[in-house]
């Protein structure tokens, strides 16, 4: 492999709703290995634009830990709600090209239009947004005053390639609908920032949790739409509880400890499917670490110096 060949960057982007836990340690050291071992730059950006669900002081414990558990970021660490200009900026872009709409539908209202009653409560059904406000708002009880911005999706596939998932296609208008990228309370919604982000900030590859696998055509779209590179993704397999649900703050994920890095660090490398010697020192599992991730999960090139 010709790594100097390859100008990689990757990110960490952690929403600050509480500690570090073994789920997102796994993110982290996916992102940052695959970044050591192409020689890139790795960066951490705070997702904090979801003021009500922040808790105080959690963004600087992220950092912290990471530094605890030997992570080391090119830059300053960025926090998206300062970034407010970037993400208007595209907003105006999509809604000059007529790819946005406003909508004045509640959550409630979606599901009723687009489910059946008797799934009404089923979770694990996916809500299309059925296109009711394409046209023009609809007259109902919240008035005709505009709730959320929607982006315009069409009936075709998006395809991808991921680097563990391999080929990747959805139909965004039968399998998504029309998705929000400004939420009704006026928020930023995340698949538009994402994407800002990881173009303002060079990123060319995606590493991160399997749950996102399913975000990543909708992210490609707006990516198409604003004239945006698509960086190369890798979804990893998640962290789960013992009920099968991805481990978070809001399941009782237990924060790691500061003091006792090794046994997390060498858990997240066998959840990953590495296989690591014991390591007296953090310095030494990295290095471990990073020689077999690239044995794994190197970037390879054709003869014309693309990446395969």
């Amino acid at each position: 492999m010709a790594a100097s060949l390859l100008s990689v960057v990757g990110r960490f982007a952690p929403s600050p709703t509480g500690n570090m836990h073994s789920g997102s340690l796994v993110a982290a050291m996916a992102s940052w290995l695959d970044v050591r071992a192409h020689r890139g730059r790795w960066l951490v950006r705070i997702e904090d634009l979801d003021g009500p669900r922040e808790v105080r002081g959690s963004a600087d414990d992220i950092v912290a830990t990471l530094a605890a558990y030997g992570f080391r970021w090119n830059g300053a660490v960025v926090r998206q709600s300062a970034r407010d200009a970037l993400y208007r900026h595209a907003l105006e872009q999509l809604e000059a090209r007529g790819l946005i709409f406003p909508c004045n539908c509640t959550r409630r209202e979606v599901e009723q239009a687009s489910l059946a009653p008797e799934r009404l409560f089923d979770d694990a059904v996916a809500v299309v947004y059925p296109g009711t406000c394409r046209e023009g708002l609809r007259a109902g009880p919240a008035g005709q005053a505009a709730r959320a911005w929607r982006v315009r999706v069409p009936d075709r596939v998006v395809s991808f390639q991921d680097r563990a998932a391999g080929l990747v296609t959805q139909n965004l208008a039968r399998e998504v609908g029309d998705f929000v990228v400004k939420r009704a309370d006026g928020l930023w919604a995340y698949q538009l920032a994402v994407v800002v982000d990881d173009a303002d900030q060079g990123v060319t590859d995606l590493v991160r949790g399997a749950d996102l696998l399913d975000s990543t055509p909708r992210q490609r779209w707006l990516q198409e739409m604003l004239g945006l590179p698509m960086p190369r993704t890798l979804h990893v397999p998640l962290v789960v509880d013992a009920h099968g649900a991805k481990l978070a703050k809001r399941n009782g994920a237990m924060p790691l400890d500061r003091e006792r890095p090794l046994p997390a660090l060498h858990e997240a490398a066998r959840h990953l499917g590495l296989t690591i010697e014991h390591s007296g020192s953090v310095e030494q599992f990295w290095e471990r670490a990073t020689q077999a991730w690239a044995e794994r999960w190197s970037l390879r090139l054709d003869d014309s110096g693309r990446v395969e």
